[in-house]
């Protein structure tokens, strides 16, 4: 070799190093395993001169490990479709060969194998494809641990990058691969497995958070099964919402553009909104009416224990009377008739008190809907209510230790007074908090970088544009976006789902005409709830009814 040789051969090996070098860098930077594999192969390829390759993948999910065959390339057959599949763990194939021993395979010719080794070259591809497989280099790729996790093969080293390879002239234009290339993709193949296995983690990382998440939400709907398939329906309606934005490319949305990884934390943050609730007492989370069950059986009972003390009172009465000559005749009106008229006047008396106390109670049973009190009709009443509430509130029972009580409480009146929804000032405050407390909790978790906002999305979703909302009253400069796509959604949600105890679904022209209301009061963004309106995001729900 000449020294003008040696220069050129230092050359190429120094633009080899540099290449290999800028492989790296471009293996660190992909996410996708697709794109991965199919990256590892291409640049494998390019550096060998081959005309082909593949990729194995070794999956141990079952009991036997397996190869699973993902990716293939070649210049002389570009626009064939390799179907995908699996081989089996053992010495027959090459691929197979390679994964369980570790060993690199490096064959001038494939089919030249002498009778002295245990694998095989399967010819299947180039009796169907008319191809012709010569020089052959196998390696294992493997983990910093030295397990084998994939397989890489390349396929017939050509002369120059440009020849296109038939039966007929495979064996004059292909060359088998050299050490140094061997040594160059051996390097080359750590480095992609170490990509690979990178690239699971972040797969079982995801995994994991998708786990957590599906586990949170069925938490959440088990505490509220009225509330099935809430957070479910607001992710599906956001993640809509977003890719819609993502589509605009005139007015205020047109510089809106969210990524797969930003649709992802959508999705997350709104499946997790309402993840704070599991610290809301389940009594407030599942309260349908203004009284709680417990209160009202109790009041039921207080009534009939005074309905039956009346007609205790009634008969002791009477019974006094017929004992007590001085009284018959004292009430004896004539001689027909001496008890009857004293004994009747009781009885009108105590049906009138007792038909008193039941319109009392039929009263009170209607009061305790949640919406009552807001409709036209009982703001009218609303005086003659409280004043027939605060009579009741004056009838008396004795206890079970001969105390007087009150029939009807001051709480309880003022439960029954809620202007609207169950809940009274003080249970909604205990509720709003939910979001403060989703907010807490997801921050202490350490959310990968692309998943960092989760935290601020979901504890926002119930902010107002006008600094009426809650927790924190922010105005609409300090939500964000996503925020602000997924209150849509919620509130959307809310109005449609089907009938919870506290209300009654709404249909869909009355809901959109609700956000309509909300929107030209300025508390949610009008632009993305006509987008809303204009593409049908709705339609994602496949359970939608516009009855």
């Amino acid at each position: 070799m000449t020294f003008s040789d040696s220069l050129t051969s230092i050359a190429a090996e120094r633009e080899t190093i540099e290449q290999l070098l800028a492989i790296g860098t471009a293996l660190s930077d992909c996410l996708n395993l697709t794109e991965l594999l199919d990256l590892i192969l291409s640049k494998s390829r390019e550096i060998t001169c081959s005309d082909a390759g593949s990729v194995y993948l070794v999956d141990r999910s079952d009991s036997e490990p397996k190869l699973i065959f993902k990716a293939a390339q070649t210049d002389s057959r570009p626009n064939i479709s390799v179907q995908l599949t699996s081989i089996p763990f053992n010495l027959e194939s090459l691929a197979g060969y390679v994964a369980t021993t570790g060993e690199i395979l490096n064959i001038p010719d494939a089919y030249a194998l002498g009778d002295d080794v245990p694998y095989k070259f399967d010819r299947h591809f180039d009796l169907e494809f008319n191809y012709r497989t010569v020089s052959v280099l196998v390696l294992p790729m493997q983990n910093r641990d030295g397990e084998t996790i994939g397989v890489l093969q390349l396929i017939d080293r050509k002369l120059t990058a440009n020849l296109q390879i038939t039966p007929e002239n495979a064996l004059s234009i292909t060359q088998p691969y050299s050490d140094w290339e061997q040594q160059i993709i051996r390097a080359l193949a750590s480095q992609a497995a170490i990509s690979i296995e990178r690239n699971h983690l972040l797969e079982s990382i995801e995994e994991l958070f998708a786990g957590f998440v599906t586990a949170s939400v069925q938490v959440i709907e088990n505490r509220d099964p009225s509330t099935a398939g809430h957070s479910e329906r607001v992710a599906k309606l956001s993640v809509r919402l977003s890719q819609e934005v993502n589509s605009i490319e005139t007015g205020l949305l047109k510089s809106i553009r969210f990524n797969d990884r930003q649709i992802q934390e959508i999705r997350y943050a709104a499946l997790l909104h309402d993840f704070g609730k599991i610290s809301i007492p389940e009594a407030i989370v599942q309260k349908g009416k203004k009284l709680y069950p417990h209160q009202l059986t109790e009041i039921s009972y207080r009534i009939n224990l005074l309905r039956r003390t009346w007609e205790l009172e009634c008969a002791e009465q009477k019974f006094t009377y017929l004992l007590n000559p001085a009284l018959k005749h004292q009430h004896q009106t004539d001689d027909n008739c001496r008890h009857c008229g004293y004994l009747a006047q009781l009885d009108l008396d105590l049906t009138a008190k007792l038909d008193r106390l039941q319109s009392y109670w039929e009263l009170l049973n209607k009061l305790n809907q949640p919406d009552v009190v807001r409709t036209p009709e009982f703001t009218q009443k609303l005086d003659t209510i409280v004043t027939d509430l605060q009579q009741l509130a004056q009838y008396t029972y004795r206890d079970l230790d001969g105390n007087l009580q009150p029939l009807l409480t001051p709480a309880e009146i003022e439960q029954l007074l809620i202007p609207r929804g169950s809940l009274t000032a003080a249970e909604r405050l205990i509720v709003e908090s939910h979001v403060s407390h989703t907010y807490d909790f997801l921050r202490k978790i350490p959310w990968t970088k692309h998943l960092q906002n989760v935290p601020n999305i979901a504890g926002s979703h119930h902010e107002k544009l006008d600094g009426s909302g809650y927790p924190q009253g922010l105005i609409a400069s300090e939500i964000p976006i996503q925020s602000q796509i997924m209150t849509i959604a919620d509130i959307y949600d809310a109005l449609t789902a089907s009938d919870r105890p506290y209300k009654s679904r709404l249909s869909l022209d009355r809901s959109l005409a609700i956000l309509h209301q909300e929107a030209a009061t300025g508390k949610i963004d009008s632009n993305l709830l006509v987008l809303f309106e204009q593409r049908q995001v709705y339609s994602v729900l496949s359970d939608l009814s516009s009855s």
